[in-house]
């Protein structure tokens, strides 16, 4: 009898995505049979981008990586890993503060459903540093978010002005 796929979720808003994130969802796409990229609807946050526009970047961030699906959700992640069939769920952590928030909601998610694991990876060294939140405000003030974000995500930023 064949194995289950091994299906995991990694979610943000995205807003956008970065070559942090896609730094994670690289390797993350190789420990797994597919990975799914949630992208949240986010009502509790002002975003820069709409749904739609963040889930056309995401999509157009990670057209090289076999494997990976691009999808909205809306409420709990728990939730949403049950829909899709989740083992796991991936979380980046860039630092101590991302890991103190992270490991208290990972013993929350365990608490919701504890048939999915979370599964914390550093990105790689030089995109450790980059976050959504910094590559806004950068692009806002017109400085050069380059080496930060993939070519439609500068494009988009650029166009926004």
């Amino acid at each position: 009898m064949p194995s289950p796929k091994r299906i995991a979720v990694y979610s943000g808003t995205f807003d956008p995505i970065t070559l942090g994130h896609q730094d994670v969802i690289g390797r993350a796409s190789g420990l797994f049979d597919e990975l799914v990229v949630a992208v949240a609807v986010a009502h509790h946050k002002k975003t820069r981008f709409d749904l739609a526009t963040r889930l056309d970047l995401v999509r157009a961030s990670l057209q090289p990586w076999a494997g990976v699906r691009v999808l909205p959700f809306d409420g709990l992640i728990m939730d949403f890993c049950r829909e899709q069939g989740a083992c796991a769920v991936v979380r980046g952590l860039r630092n101590v503060t991302d890991f103190d928030y992270e490991a208290q909601m990972a013993a929350m998610n365990r608490k919701l459903n504890p048939a999915v694991e979370t599964l914390f990876l550093l990105p790689d060294a030089h995109v450790q540093c980059i976050s959504s939140t910094l590559v806004r405000e950068i692009a806002k003030l017109g400085g050069d978010v380059t080496g930060m974000v993939s070519a439609p995500v500068l494009r988009a930023l650029r166009s926004e002005g």
